[in-house]
């Protein structure tokens, strides 16, 4: 944050305030400091003096907010008044204190000023999500690789290619097919989706192409097949690489001269159908190994599509859940407040091996056990609690077992470097309440002779 105040004692014990309950602090004396500061980087805060020599406070705030930045302003001042404070918050401030105040109040203003900018930025960039679902469905991020994903889209989605989906399980394959769907000229026609490995082998071409009456037993009448259902529009082969070796070159024909035969028929049946496949295997991989059609791999991909997975674009996770956190609790009919920090940091930190269709699980478990519309951390499920990765897992006792009081010691030493001796830091650092950091602090002897637990940075 950025901290403006012509008084240096003043702005000393402020920034002070400030840095140990972990806020990161630039000070500026006056308000062209200032805004040369906020030139160079944007601050999530500004806190700044009212009555200064030369340009004064309002003047710092009418720069910050005709520029349109999205920073928190809170304004101080010795002259305290209804009249200063009704200028200062129709002028844009969000928040006024009076001095002199308690740390205490400084500390609650600041914290309310930013949840209240983290709702707003939250809400801002959901509605964004909601207008890209025009184009994207509930295809959701804005992570370099999503981008890469929207670009993509974009170009092909238009054209009649055929598109190769590959990516793990629950990062939304179906979700990319449906897209390219919306994005084409055959919007206005049916999408079909077919989940190749959910089909008994011996029923899948039936599935696929349909039959005539008596081409089996139980075939009591003609039956169209999936690809006459997606005519004039797209079908999407999930699980392609569990089709059977026999069909797959079925298939490519099909592909390549747009037309089939039914099971247990004669003649030709035409069609127009866009297909659009996926895998969560390395098709190219199954080539090698003789367990896919290399004939009918490169003709399903002509436009290859790698989606990543949530663990590579962890950036796109607050989005995620503020997405999936709207969709829960309309269809539940629950409402629930926002979602805490610690847990939210808690998500990002977990591997998330299942992916997205993991985490919109998560958060809709979340929004159900909610209690009086408050998200706790005890309601997540064990494995994200314990912020394992998908590949590290949780920290791992060594089986020769610790010295408890000697590990516990080592890790406050090394959360304290790491912050460089910030308390506050340290402390959120390791997950602990300041109080009890700094009890920690002193049960181990790493408090200086006559120095209070609660004094230093």
């Amino acid at each position: 944050m950025l901290l403006v105040e012509d008084e240096a004692p003043q702005r000393k014990l402020i920034a002070e305030i400030l840095g140990r309950d972990g806020y990161a602090v630039t000070t500026s004396g006056n308000v062209d400091e200032a805004l040369a500061a906020v030139a160079e980087e944007v601050p999530d805060l500004v806190l700044c003096d009212w009555r200064m020599p030369g340009r004064d406070g309002g003047e710092l705030l009418d720069e910050v907010r005709g520029r349109a930045l999205g920073c928190g302003f809170i304004v101080m001042t010795a002259y305290g008044s209804i009249a200063h404070a009704v200028e200062a918050i129709q002028r844009g401030a969000d928040d006024y204190l009076g001095k002199p105040f308690e740390s205490e109040a400084l500390l609650l203003a600041v914290r309310r000023v930013l949840r209240t900018r983290r709702l707003e930025q939250e809400n801002r960039q959901l509605r964004q999500v909601i207008r890209d679902g025009d184009r994207y469905g509930e295809l959701i991020g804005r992570s370099e690789a999503m981008e890469r994903l929207f670009r993509t889209i974009e170009k092909v989605g238009a054209t009649d290619a055929t598109v190769l989906v590959q990516g793990e399980s629950g990062t939304g394959k179906e979700l990319v097919a449906r897209s390219l769907h919306r994005a084409s000229r055959r919007s206005g026609g049916p999408f079909v989706a077919v989940n190749c490995a959910a089909i008994p082998e011996t029923l899948i071409e039936s599935e696929l192409f349909g039959h005539e009456k008596g081409a089996f037993t139980g075939a009591h009448r003609r039956r169209e097949g999936r690809f006459e259902e997606a005519d004039g529009g797209t079908l999407f082969l999930d699980e392609i690489a569990s089709m059977p070796l026999p069909l797959q070159a079925t298939l490519l024909r099909v592909l390549q001269e747009r037309c089939f035969t039914r099971v247990g028929g004669a003649g030709e049946v035409s069609c127009d159908v866009r297909v659009v496949a996926a895998s969560n295997q390395d098709l190219g991989a199954l080539v090698a190994a003789g367990g896919f059609r290399e004939d009918l791999y490169y003709r399903l991909n002509v436009v290859p599509v790698d989606l990543p997975p949530l663990r590579v674009r962890t950036e796109d996770i607050p989005l995620l859940v503020a997405a999936f956190f709207e969709q829960a609790s309309a269809r539940h009919g629950v409402e629930v407040r926002p979602l805490p920090p610690s847990v939210l940091r808690l998500l990002m930190e977990y591997g998330w091996p299942g992916n997205v269709r993991e985490l919109a699980n998560v958060v809709e478990r979340l929004v159900l056990l909610a209690e009086d519309g408050e998200v706790s951390a005890e309601d997540l499920p064990q494995e994200v609690r314990q912020r394992g990765s998908a590949e590290g897992g949780p920290l791992q006792l060594p089986a020769e077992g610790v010295v408890w009081d000697r590990a516990e010691a080592g890790l406050l030493r090394q959360a304290l470097e790491r912050t460089n001796g910030n308390r506050a830091a340290a402390a959120r650092l390791l997950g602990l309440g300041y109080k009890a950091f700094l009890y920690r602090l002193e049960k181990h002897g790493m408090v200086e002779n006559g120095e209070s637990p609660e004094m230093g940075s």
